[in-house]
């Protein structure tokens, strides 16, 4: 039965890495506002479903530069196999990362869901794989979780800089459709200052912060979904 137990979960998650590759070659989503000015810490509330489809594409630009930081994948599927959906994030840059851990020697990179107060810096364990789960059939640290925090490591003009993305993510065990929505996200304009996760001020002006807040609402492009 064990034997039987492992040569499902395999074959699922065998499944579940090609859909996630066919899916990264198709469908775009933009997320992008104007960028605030004078500050340490930048700020934008959110509040943008990543749909499922084949597949929900969400581009984040964490410092609003017009350049495409990270990409979020929300797919579900529907085979002679059974029904499979997986939620990822992909670092859209060459040296941007992702706080997680990788499991089966290397082969599965996993995003981890950080708590408020997560100092998110240098010492932070950042993955630069292609593909980084955050949930999918199998399970993961993304399953029903809310208000919890993606570490995220970018680049400004060649150097490092800390950010972070919270999100809200539900799977459905019936379904196995996982609903996810990007409820804020901010980063650090010293280069290679750690920030602190869930943390939405530091040295800007209440003007600047209200800018990255509500330019969003106009500029956003949503997903279309299925």
């Amino acid at each position: 039965m064990k034997r039987q137990s492992k040569r499902l979960a395999s074959s699922l998650e065998q499944r579940i890495s090609g859909y996630v590759l066919a899916a990264s070659a198709a469908g775009v989503g933009m997320l992008a506002s104007v960028r605030p000015a004078d500050a340490k810490v930048v700020f934008t509330h959110a509040n943008v479903p990543i749909h499922r489809s084949w597949p929900g594409v969400l581009l984040l630009d964490l410092n609003h530069d017009a350049i495409t930081d990270f990409k979020f994948e929300n797919w579900w599927n529907s085979d002679p196999d059974g029904n499979v959906g997986a939620f990822s994030i992909f670092p859209a840059q060459a040296g941007n990362g992702v706080w997680g851990y990788s499991t089966g020697a290397g082969l599965a990179f996993w995003a981890s869901a950080l708590d408020a107060g997560v100092k998110i810096g240098p010492k932070g364990h950042f993955l630069s794989a292609k593909s980084i789960w955050m949930d999918n059939s199998l399970g993961g640290p993304w399953n029903d979780v809310r208000n919890r925090y993606l570490g995220l490591k970018f680049s400004i003009k060649g150097r490092s800089h800390f950010g972070w993305a919270r999100l809200n993510v539900h799977f459905n065990p019936n379904s196995y459709k996982i609903t996810a929505t990007l409820t804020g996200y901010a980063y650090e304009t010293i280069p290679g200052k750690p920030i602190i996760a869930g943390k939405t001020h530091g040295g800007a002006s209440l003007g600047a912060l209200a800018a990255g807040s509500t330019a969003l609402s106009g500029r956003q492009h949503k997903i279309r979904s299925k």
